[in-house]
């Protein structure tokens, strides 16, 4: 969706775990696994950091970023903070092919994620926009997204 809105508004996109995983030289798992949640998260606070200096850029970031109060309120100085929400069944169902969630790496992935999203929403409440995701496309969320970013561009400060 992020590389979708990118394209809509001729932004550049960047997505901070494919940053994460350049700079580290190894994949998201691997950092989790070798180095520890804790080393991932201070990799995102440095991305967040350096993200500060860019404009016309869509920033795709990872759930638990935002879990971080300093880097959401980084983001929010310079950026339309958009969260994008589904229900937990639907965010299963997105990810359960996907082998690069090693916070889903569980016997009962469905509850880590309800688990997750339980412990998420007060910061991903934060957000400037909450977006529901359900029973929309690619698209309809990208263009969603654009439409949010034009009202907050015209909006009086």
């Amino acid at each position: 969706m992020g590389r979708v809105a990118a394209d809509l508004l001729r932004f550049t996109f960047l997505d901070t775990d494919h940053v994460i995983e350049a700079r580290a030289g190894k994949a998201v798992g691997e950092i989790f696994a070798q180095d520890g949640e804790p080393a991932f998260r201070q990799w995102e606070r440095r991305i967040v950091e350096e993200l500060t200096r860019r404009d016309k850029t869509v920033i795709a970031t990872g759930g638990g970023l935002p879990m971080d109060e300093a880097n959401l309120a980084s983001l929010k100085t310079h950026a339309l903070v958009i969260c994008l929400w589904a229900s937990p069944e639907a965010i299963w169902e997105r990810v359960r092919g996907h082998n690069h969630r090693p916070l889903l790496n569980e016997t009962d992935p469905l509850a880590k994620v309800r688990q997750l999203l339980a412990v998420r929403a007060p910061h991903y409440r934060q957000a400037n926009v909450l977006v529901n995701t359900e029973m929309r496309s690619v698209r309809e969320v990208a263009q969603h997204v654009v439409h949010q970013f034009h009202m907050a561009q015209s909006a009086p400060r």
